[in-house]
């Protein structure tokens, strides 16, 4: 596995494209990465800190953006997207201004700096405006493939990249221009996830192999749904399971069936997830502790999907 980040993997081919097209600006709220200081050091006229105020990255994104540079807003996750609710939702959401907002360390991904660093509402805030799409980044294959998308073709978007280095799971031959991927057909059952829980899902997939229980693995990176490949994917499926870092309402599994119910497809679903009634974590010692607590974790996961399956 690589030790390269999807952040790093994200920013080193927003290099590449910025070294060779000037309208490629990034705009960061006081952050940093080795790609990062590289624009800022050779590419100065193309890189602006705004310090720690992620509201103003946005206004002054949305202004470069309407004198044609391709943006890029750059902050941690929660700060650059819920703290900017209203600037992403008048320049993004209704006046269509072209940004990319790029947030990092989706989930737990800052588990050590509390519940004001983890993001786990994002999905359900983003989702619900209009104009607005998400790429929930699952490997450094596609953050790469991400930055080129947004590069190519200028639009409102939020880049959800994980913070910890996670193995590839896609191949650079995958069209990422789907939103959806299924990395491992079943003749029956389904995990579909999204971002790091992808990972979660293809270990626990394995797992079951093992105990004889086939189960295959849908990556659904990109809202809204395409809902005519999500469908077809599903088309055969007798149970589908959910799986995110993220609360329940709003988030993934919501998603999922949102778009089963407004096609008319029947078929038993169970949501894992972030109950409301557990609230926020206040624990600390690694995201895997937070999972457990949330019960997240391989094992609790394991159990509830086979006593779904049963």
């Amino acid at each position: 596995m690589s030790d390269l980040s999807q952040r790093d993997a994200f920013w080193n081919r927003i290099y590449e494209h910025a070294s060779r097209d000037r309208e490629v600006v990034i705009v960061t709220a006081d952050m940093g990465a080795p790609a990062l200081d590289r624009i800022r050091l050779e590419l100065p006229s193309q890189f602006v800190n705004v310090g720690i105020a992620e509201q103003n990255a946005i206004t002054l994104s949305a202004g470069l953006a309407l004198s044609g540079k391709k943006v890029f807003a750059y902050a941690i996750a929660p700060f650059i997207t819920l703290r900017c609710l209203e600037q992403i939702r008048v320049n993004s959401g209704i006046m269509q201004i072209p940004i990319a907002v790029v947030g990092v360390g989706a989930g737990f991904g800052y588990a050590d700096s509390g519940p004001t660093h983890h993001i786990i509402e994002d999905l359900a805030v983003m989702r619900s405006m209009a104009h607005v799409s998400i790429d929930s980044v699952t490997d450094n294959v596609m953050a790469a493939a991400v930055a080129d998308l947004a590069v190519a073709g200028p639009s409102s978007r939020y880049i959800r990249l994980d913070r910890e280095p996670l193995p590839d799971l896609h191949s650079r031959e995958t069209d990422f221009s789907e939103g959806v991927a299924v990395l491992r057909r079943s003749p029956g059952a389904y995990i579909v996830a999204t971002g790091c829980m992808t990972h979660v899902a293809m270990s626990v997939s394995d797992d079951l192999a093992k105990q004889g229980i086939p189960v295959g693995v849908i990556d659904l990176y990109r809202f809204p749904v395409n809902e005519p490949l999500f469908l077809e994917a599903v088309r055969d499926a007798g149970r589908l399971v959910t799986l995110e870092e993220h609360f329940l309402p709003g988030g993934l599994g919501s998603a999922v069936c949102e778009t089963l119910a407004d096609h008319g497809v029947t078929v038993p679903v169970k949501r894992l997830g972030l109950r409301h009634e557990d609230g926020y974590c206040y624990e600390y010692g690694g995201r895997e502790s937070i999972r457990r607590h949330y019960g997240l974790d391989t094992p609790s996961i394991l159990s509830a999907v086979r006593a779904f399956l049963a």
